[in-house]
């Protein structure tokens, strides 16, 4: 039977006890109400014709007008005669009352008139008697058919209650506790309804999902395990440290170097949560780190200490992510080389400062008169070989200042200064080439600005270095801009140029060693570690350096640094 056949039953079935009970009650309550009525209009009428015949024949005797309402009177229970003997007892009192209207002063017949009328009412009074027995009994009878047809009827309705909601509830919990199974790759899970309804329907078709799901999972399961073990392998035998996350930052896997490296059997790693793992083990907390450092971390590693660069690869699939990879390349050889390049840089740009400023002062003798005078032909070749070694100073320098940097034995001699004095000093040291390009240098600063916890020389050196920047890549005859003003707890210097802009490409690696813009740095003489100095020198300070720029509106490089 169907599920929409089962339901109409079911109300069906309350709608005919409904109108059982309705009609039932409806029957005996017009029984009672029938009774009822018939003692109304009977017997209590007659008894109210005796009550005013009795009061007529008291009157008789002395008022014969009252003959004619005595008469009327008796007319009427003569037509409402409805109990045994009831007809008898009034012919014999309109016998006697003949009687009397014939001999109205005799009082024979007033006797025999008065005993006949309370023969009647004796008769209507018996009978309402009877009658009001049979009215209760009616109504007794009444109560117990509809107490107990009432009882049958809510016991029939109760179970129906019961076990009606079960027919269609029943499969439906059952076939959800299939579907968790399937959901949970219980593939052999079988639904089984006796019925021949819609859900019988149904686990046959779940029935069906659930076989071809089984031979699915048969049919590819060895090849997923294979290609599982695979990968795991791969994984594994792989020399750098790969730990695998899911979403929710569980670790999916780790390769025997990672476990090494952490210090962290792989059952110990595998379906933790790594925040958790994290706790306790500092390297782990540093790799999970997504502050964007690129420092390299220094890792006990192999007997050693060890460098290794990290690498976090974010994992999507259909846009959403899944899950991440955080891969460590060893970096240890390289790390030695630059340390080792470091040093020999370091020590020829130190030895080879006294032989330039010999150069310098060489220079400086023969453009002295005094020793004697140059050609013009002299003269040139004296200034190209004074613009080398000037040149050559410079490299030597910033030479001396990455190693510096690179070693981290930036020596800071912090104070208070004035940020307006900053870019007064920046101003001064180069008007004179903005004036031989025609460049007009226009500084915007706020008033009150407080003052800035640095040193003054590598800060100006970086304003210097920014501004030198600007002058060179602006065209003739425009503008330079710089700004001076609060944000926060640090002041802000920008520096903006009126060139062609920086290509979005090489925006983040505009503060790399050695890197040069191709286009921007075609025909510029310089070493590309300008703005890496810069920002190492900012960085050191606790402030930060960054470049804002679009091609064909120019470029501005801001730094900060804090009160």
């Amino acid at each position: 039977m169907r599920i929409k056949s089962k339901l109409a039953l079911g109300l069906a079935f309350l709608f005919c006890m409904i109108i059982t009970l309705v009609v039932l009650s409806i029957f005996y309550v017009n029984r009672v109400s029938n009774d009822t009525d018939v003692i109304l209009k009977d017997n209590y009428i007659t008894l109210r014709y005796c009550n005013d015949l009795l009061a007529d024949l008291d009157r008789l005797s002395g008022d014969t007008s009252v003959m004619a309402h005595f008469d009327e009177i008796l007319t009427k229970q003569e037509g409402n005669i409805t109990e045994p003997g009831e007809g008898e007892a009034t012919r014999r009192l309109r016998y006697h009352f003949e009687e009397i209207k014939k001999k109205p002063a005799d009082t024979t017949f007033y006797d025999d008139a008065r005993r006949d009328i309370f023969t009647i009412n004796q008769l209507n009074q018996e009978a309402i008697y009877q009658k009001n027995l049979k009215a209760q009994q009616t109504a007794k009878t009444a109560t117990s058919w509809l107490s107990f047809i009432g009882a049958v009827l809510a016991l029939l309705a109760f179970s129906f209650l019961l076990n009606f909601p079960g027919i269609i509830a029943n499969p439906i919990k059952t076939l959800s506790e299939g579907i968790k199974e399937i959901s949970n790759k219980n593939y052999s899970q079988r639904i089984h309804f006796r019925s021949g309804d819609e859900f019988g329907d149904l686990a046959e078709a779940f029935n069906q999902m659930a076989s071809q799901l089984e031979r699915y999972e048969h049919s590819n399961l060895a090849k997923i395990i294979f290609e599982k073990k695979r990968i795991d392998t791969i994984i594994n035998n792989l020399t750098d440290p790969i730990i695998g996350l899911d979403e929710k930052k569980y670790i999916l896997f780790a390769n025997e170097a990672a476990s090494r490296v952490l210090s962290i059997n792989e059952s110990e790693l595998i379906g933790k949560y790594a925040p958790d793992v994290a706790i306790n083990n500092d390297l782990l907390r540093n790799l999970l780190r997504t502050d964007g450092s690129v420092t390299p971390l220094k890792i006990f590693a192999d007997n050693k200490e060890s460098y290794f660069s990290k690498e976090m690869v974010k994992i999507t699939a259909d846009e959403k992510p899944i899950g991440e990879v955080i891969m460590l390349k060893n970096v240890t050889s390289f790390k030695e080389l630059d340390l080792a390049k470091t040093n020999f840089i370091a020590t020829i740009s130190h030895e080879l400062k006294t032989p330039i400023s010999s150069i310098k002062m060489s220079l400086k003798l023969l453009e002295d008169a005094r020793v004697g005078k140059l050609n013009e032909e002299q003269k040139k070749l004296v200034a190209h070989i004074d613009d080398d070694s000037q040149r050559l100073l410079k490299i030597t320098t910033e030479l001396l200042d990455l190693a510096q940097v690179e070693t981290g034995k930036i020596q800071l001699e912090r104070e208070s200064v004035d940020p307006r004095s900053i870019a007064g000093y920046a101003f001064e040291a180069l008007r004179v080439q903005a004036e031989q390009k025609q460049i007009s240098i226009v500084i915007q600063q706020e008033a009150d600005l407080p003052k800035v916890s640095c040193d003054l020389d590598k800060t100006v050196w970086v304003m210097v270095n920014l501004l030198s920047n600007a002058i060179h890549y602006s065209p003739e005859k425009s503008s330079v801009f710089i700004q001076l003003k609060k944000q926060d707890h640090s002041v802000l210097f920008s520096v903006k140029d009126s060139g062609k802009g920086i290509d979005q490409q090489y925006k983040d690696k505009v503060f790399e060693k050695f890197f040069r813009v191709p286009e921007r740095n075609a025909g510029r003489n310089g070493t590309g570690m300008g703005l890496a100095i810069s920002k190492e020198f900012v960085t050191a300070q606790g402030g930060r350096i960054w470049l804002e720029t679009e091609p064909g509106k120019g470029s501005t490089f801001s730094f900060s640094l804090p009160v």
